[in-house]
């Protein structure tokens, strides 16, 4: 193959957790790996609205690594703005991205001017083409990928690309080992060039052994209390896995009874779109499958669809559990949960869950008295705790084990998808680890390769 220069520009996820969105150009091709929302305070909505800083016209295709908001919420605004080519994901993640649309449609049509339209999901789910892990796609000769599993949530996926005779691993998120659910992440080898999330790249999940017991432990201690149990989930993946944990506890009496309430239409149809595919699941958890199709679904367990329903939880008495979005407190229905129970000592807010630097979740978590919601101050009495073990996140040493499977071929890493010290220190890591040049990408700088 010949070897040409090609060019990675970071339109988000530079510098910051959210807002993935990669610009790859190679030749007259112009691919685009992600583009997802800002999140996590008013001005990354504001940020949300800006035009793209490229032609979404000019773009031949997108690769979307997973379903997550922040790695998909603009596809359907650059769909408005002249988007026509191919969107290649999983299937998994084309099902979970169409109802997340869904589900933010809601709130963009509060807004002024909203992002997109029902028309533009209905024109952006058209141009999909699913592909199944290590399928291979062919743009050129000369630059053709591949999607590898992540193992970070339900139709996960690393980019591998072949970029003339380079070869660039795009990680995407990469999964948290062992995941309850999903299996382990597959390998990228002999990368030449990689993107690497690191979100948690400074730290190291403590809780990991122990997540499950730790989340009894808060059942039983809120029953004990006869608080309220509330947890910000992110509908995709946590709440599933918080569901299957509980069943567990439910069917081996290892809990007293107690009302759950999963206070998410979105988490809803997550939970039905994680039946459709178990092929996806660990291999002991498919075999559960089998002979128990019910995985998230016990006694005493309520999916709330409607707003009655969600405000009917206020008359089951305490003890209870409640699992709610948004899972970094920056809307839905998790608020009105927390403005009841945040200043009752009786109840625990747990958190299992990333929160971003800006969120209310983040402001709880740095121990503020008083939290603005809905425009009230809402005190903070009841107790915060954090199962960091239920990341869907790699930590440190998990991305350092990915990075070292490309030692011997690696030229150069970049650094996205974390806030300032841990993509920093994930770079300066790596220079030290492995004597490969490694940089943290700023918003909008592009590097030639």
């Amino acid at each position: 193959m010949r070897q040409e220069k090609f060019s990675l520009t970071f339109y988000g996820a530079a510098r910051e957790v959210t807002g993935a969105c990669y610009l790859l150009e190679y030749g007259s091709h112009k691919i685009l790996i992600d583009c997802g929302f800002f999140q996590g305070s008013r001005e990354a909505d504001e940020r949300n609205h800006k035009p793209f800083l490229f032609n979404p016209r000019e773009v031949e295709a997108l690769i979307l690594t997973h379903a997550h908001l922040d790695h998909i919420g603009r596809v359907p605004k650059l769909v408005r703005e002249g988007f026509h080519g191919k969107i290649f994901s999983t299937p998994a993640t084309r099902d979970l991205a169409e109802i997340m649309w869904r589900d933010s449609l809601r709130f963009e049509e509060r807004e002024d001017s909203p992002l997109y339209s029902e028309k533009d999901i209905e024109k952006t789910i058209t141009l999909f083409q699913p592909l199944s892990y290590y399928e291979p796609v062919y743009i050129d000769k000369n630059l053709s990928f591949q999607l590898v599993s992540a193992g970070h949530i339900l139709g996960s996926s690393m980019v591998r690309l072949q970029v003339g005779d380079r070869v660039l691993a795009i990680s995407g998120d990469v999964g948290n080992e062992p995941s309850i659910l999903m299996p382990p992440r597959s390998s990228i080898t002999e990368a030449n060039i990689m993107v690497l999330e690191s979100t948690y790249g400074n730290k190291t999940h403590q809780h990991v052994a122990e997540r499950t017991l730790f989340l009894e432990r808060a059942i039983e201690d809120v029953i004990a209390r006869k608080g309220a149990l509330v947890i910000p989930v992110f509908a995709t993946e946590r709440t599933q896995e918080i569901l299957y944990a509980i069943n567990e506890m439910v069917v081996f009496r290892r809990i007293p009874d107690v009302s759950v309430f999963v206070d998410s239409p979105l988490a809803i149809r997550s939970t039905e779109i994680f039946e459709r595919y178990p092929d996806s699941y660990r291999p002991e958890i498919q075999e559960l499958f089998k002979k128990h199709p019910h995985l998230f679904r016990f006694r005493l367990l309520k999916f709330t669809e409607t707003v009655e329903e969600s405000k009917a939880i206020n008359d089951t008495p305490p003890p209870k559990i409640i699992l709610a979005g948004s899972g970094m407190m920056s809307g839905g229905r998790i608020l009105h949960h927390a403005k009841r129970y945040l200043p009752d000592p009786s109840s625990i807010l747990l958190f299992v869950g990333y929160q971003a630097a800006g969120s209310l979740g983040r402001r709880i978590l740095d121990g503020a008295d008083s939290v603005k919601i809905h425009g009230e101050m809402v005190p903070v009495k009841a107790e915060s705790r954090v199962i960091d073990g239920f990341s869907a996140h790699a930590d440190s040493g998990q991305l350092m084990k990915f990075v070292d499977e490309s030692r011997d071929y690696l030229q150069k890493v970049l650094t996205v998808h974390g806030e300032d010290d841990a993509v920093l220190g994930v770079a300066q890591t790596i220079q030290d680890k492995f004597g490969v040049t490694a940089e943290a990408p700023e918003y909008g700088e592009k590097f030639t390769l």
